[in-house]
């Protein structure tokens, strides 16, 4: 059995119908859905059963999981990025994973967990997911650094030679509608062309930044699904490795690709960034590929105009929008 926290979520849910098609559907999905559209992320979906995460944790605490279990891909976690109850986010972020790697490890199970290219900060510090250089980074907000700590603690206890920890990057596709104001731009760019007419990107408040050109490293969710499946199947690999293109574009790539996708000439308006976010905003993100390429993926990753093309055309614009 294969267990996928966070498995109603958007990368979760990717990961499962991955794993469907590849045959696997003894899989256990924990979550918590409470009254969000997340559900529909599983009916398309093939599982043997669903279980809250805190009646989920508890099993595992009570040592009561009793099927075989050979892979946990723990993702888990609240993802919000501005979320300030930090209270919250060590324990549903930071104590959870550790206790879920604990048992993992104690069990022989495989391990993979979600890190966050959050924890990067604003990226001062390059984007080398060297774990001996951990101790230089310094995330911008609550999340990012509850991401962190993790990871930290993972490299005291000197567990990179045992599981794997995945740093996602800007992540975009289908399945991620529940999220609300974390959606992709990929996502609410569409929205706001089909109801407008036009793209609304934030000015730049950096002088060697034009407007639009704040730049991130966009990353499909189809290829973090080869990813995961490359990792399942290759138990030899283990690490933290970044996850995105390795190659950063800007957000006028992104509003272009979409109309470009959608079929209409690009409109684009730019919008004062809220004052709350403009002192932990990221201009530019890329991450350093080099590890994983090491470790043995080669696999090409789609290109910003390919990924967006596909979610358009496949998802956005079809009657059913799920993986």
């Amino acid at each position: 059995m294969i267990i996928v926290t966070g498995g109603a979520g958007f990368i979760g849910s990717a990961i499962v119908s991955k794993l469907n098609s590849k045959g696997f559907d003894d899989i256990l999905i924990v979550d918590s859905l409470n009254d969000s559209d997340k559900w529909k992320n599983l009916v398309n979906l093939k599982f043997i059963d669903f279980i809250h995460k805190t009646k989920f944790i508890e099993l595992v605490e009570n040592n009561s999981l009793l099927d075989e279990i050979t892979a946990i891909i723990h993702m888990g976690a609240c993802s919000s990025t501005t979320e300030k109850n930090a209270d919250y986010l060590m324990e549903n972020n930071y104590h959870y994973t550790r206790k879920l790697a604990s048992y993992a490890l104690e069990k022989n199970i495989r391990f993979i967990y979600a890190s966050s290219a959050a924890t990067y900060g604003d990226g001062s510090n390059g984007y080398s997911d060297n774990v001996e250089e951990l101790h230089l980074l310094t995330p911008m907000n609550m999340y990012g650094y509850s991401k962190h700590l993790f990871d930290i603690w993972a490299r005291k206890e000197k567990l990179f030679d045992k599981i794997v920890g995945l740093k996602f990057f800007n992540v975009y596709g289908p399945n991620e509608y529940h999220k609300g104001d974390m959606m992709s731009v990929v996502r609410k760019a569409y929205d706001q062309i089909l109801s407008t007419g036009k793209i609304r990107l934030f000015k730049s408040y950096r002088p060697e930044y034009n407007d639009g050109e704040q730049e991130r490293d966009f990353i499909y969710v189809k290829d973090c699904m080869e990813v995961v499946m490359w990792l399942i199947d290759n138990h030899q690999v283990n690490g933290l490795f970044n996850l995105g293109t390795g190659k950063c574009r800007t957000w006028l790539d992104l509003a272009n690709s979409v109309f470009s996708a959608m079929g209409g000439e690009p409109k684009i308006e730019f919008i004062e960034m809220p004052e709350s976010i403009r002192d932990r905003y990221q201009y530019h993100t890329e991450a350093k590929m080099e590890k994983l390429n090491k470790a043995g993926y080669t696999k090409p990753f789609y290109s910003l105009e390919e990924g967006i093309k596909d979610y358009v055309t496949k998802y956005l614009a079809a009657s059913n929008p799920y993986l």
